[in-house]
């Protein structure tokens, strides 16, 4: 028994050091990248770079992403600063016509520790930056609005979403990127997400992805001309 429990704690003990080794994930889709065929001349590819947002659009909505030359790379949980060391394998190197940025809710619920607005902001105009210095069109989605986090209560999100999604659209407007206004479409009174729309006040259900699918088709349209 003690021999098992200490095997158990060994165990757990080396796999926290992996993932610490790969802090922002840079092998979570290596497998995956390795196997996919550059575009064809034809295809015209979108990467939907994120979180947990859009990792669960996939899992909830795969339907949505079938048949299409869109490519998933949200990580659940995941910041900004963890989402620009990855950019470049997860995006860049796919050779995408766009890419579709949705990220910040987890800065502002502090998953990597303290950011300001102004530093999630800037990790999300380098991202742009750099897709743009690569031919890569970009569309800058507002972040999902929340009133709370189920995983860290307390915290006030909703006026934070609200500053962060002006700087986002500013410097959309400025640099002329497509602004991708979820934000508008899925906020309630209190600058929460709308109860119809979401299972824990932060995650889109399937109704929340239904609302944001014609979204982003649109934006996705806007950036290919």
């Amino acid at each position: 028994m003690k021999s098992s429990c200490c095997t158990l704690f060994i165990t757990l003990l080396l796999t926290t050091f992996c993932q610490a080794q790969d802090w922002a994930k840079l092998n979570h889709f290596k497998e995956e990248n390795t196997k996919l065929e550059m575009p064809k001349a034809e295809e015209s590819r979108i990467v939907f770079m994120g979180n947990s947002i859009t990792e669960g659009w996939k899992n909830m909505r795969p339907a949505f992403f079938a048949d299409k030359p869109y490519i998933n790379r949200g990580i659940g949980g995941q910041t900004t600063p963890q989402m620009l060391i990855r950019f470049r394998p997860d995006v860049v190197d796919l050779q995408p016509d766009v890419v579709v940025i949705l990220a910040g809710i987890n800065d502002i619920a502090g998953n990597t520790g303290p950011s300001t607005i102004k530093m999630i902001a800037d990790n999300i105009f380098s991202m742009a930056e750099i897709a743009a210095a690569n031919g890569i069109k970009v569309v800058l989605s507002s972040v999902l609005p929340a009133f709370d986090f189920p995983w860290r209560a307390g915290m006030e999100p909703a006026e934070k979403v609200v500053e962060l999604n002006k700087r986002i659209k500013a410097y959309a407007e400025k640099n002329d990127h497509i602004y991708l206004d979820y934000f508008q479409a899925m906020v309630d009174e209190q600058n929460g997400l709308k109860a119809e729309l979401t299972y824990d006040g932060v995650h889109p259900n399937e109704a929340g992805y239904q609302v944001m699918e014609p979204q982003v088709e649109v934006a996705i349209a806007q950036a290919l001309k």
